[in-house]
C-alpha cells in the first residue's frame, strides 16, 4: 500500500519497489500488508486534464472485496467527489503494473456511445 503525488514518492508508475526492499525498509511510504480478499487496486487521480503531472496522485490498495464479476480491468469512476481512473487486480503486488494508456479511438468511441 502506498500513495505519492507527481514526481514525489515512490507511489507513482513505473512502480519499481519489490517485497525486498519494503521488508528491508528501504523505500520510505510503501508497505506490504495482507490482502485477505486477494484484490488490489490501483487509484490515479488529477485535480486538472491541464496539469500533465503536477497535482497527479496514485495510490496502490488492498480492496476488502472484488468486482462482482470477478473481473481484472481499469475504468474511470467517481472515488471521494473526484473522477479517477480505478484498476482492480487479483493476485500477489498486481496493482505494480505500467501506465495504462487509452486511445483516443477508444475514447471517441465511448463518447458517441455515450451520447446516443
Amino acid at each position: 500500500m502506498c500513495r505519492s503525488r507527481g514526481e514525489l514518492g515512490s507511489c507513482k508508475d513505473p512502480f519499481s519497489v519489490n517485497v525486498t526492499l519494503v521488508e528491508n525498509k528501504q523505500e520510505i511510504g510503501v508497505e506490504t500488508v495482507p490482502c485477505a480478499s486477494g484484490w488490489c487496486g490501483k487509484i490515479v487521480e488529477s485535480e486538472d486534464a491541464a496539469k500533465e503531472e503536477y497535482g497527479v496522485a496514485t495510490q496502490r490498495i488492498c480492496l476488502q472485496r472484488g468486482p462482482s464479476d470477478s473481473e481484472d480491468r481499469c475504468a474511470y469512476t467517481k472515488w471521494n467527489y473526484r473522477r479517477v481512473l480505478m484498476c482492480f487486480c487479483r493476485g500477489d503486488l498486481c496493482n505494480s503494473s505500467q501506465k495504462v494508456v487509452i486511445s483516443p479511438i477508444l475514447l471517441i468511441m465511448i463518447g458517441a456511445v455515450y451520447i446516443l
